[in-house]
């Protein structure tokens, strides 16, 4: 009979605990889930993506300033119609934008090209298919057992 007197005694002490480290621990994991994906959209709202603003609107943004989220962003909503929206209008990410170069991307092509324009102009490059041949020298070692090699 001591357990059910404790429990008569405790019990709804014990319920009321156990509901508040629940509802602590909820409200906990819905912060954590809303921040990631906060952080997520930010990660794809970049100038190319289309979104989804608040009132229905679908555009494509064209700038945004993920550091300074008081500035507006610009969006295009039809070709040559662009709207400043508060950074907080853009609901959601529809589409994020596919081939949009890095900077590190651009810097790497641009040095690619300026190795492609000393080739042409030194003579070592004088049609596609010599360009094409020399970069797959670079990549892979020769194979003496290769034809051709």
């Amino acid at each position: 009979m001591e357990f059910a007197d404790f429990f008569a005694n405790y019990g709804l002490i014990i319920l009321l605990v156990l509901l508040l480290v629940f509802m602590f621990w909820s409200s906990r994991r819905r912060t954590q889930r809303a921040k990631a994906e906060q952080e997520q959209k930010a990660r794809e709202t970049v100038p190319g993506a289309k979104v989804l603003l608040q009132g229905g609107l679908y555009g494509t943004i064209v700038a945004f300033d993920a550091d300074d989220l008081d500035r507006p962003a610009v969006v295009e909503i039809a070709p040559g119609v662009e709207i400043e929206v508060h950074s907080q209008a853009i609901l959601r990410v529809v589409n994020p934008a596919e081939g949009v170069v890095t900077e590190d991307e651009f810097i790497e092509a641009e040095a690619a090209e300026a190795e492609y324009i000393a080739g042409v102009a030194d003579g070592d490059v004088s049609s596609l298919s010599d360009d094409h041949r020399a970069s797959h020298t670079k990549d892979e070692p020769e194979d003496p057992a290769k034809p051709g090699a």
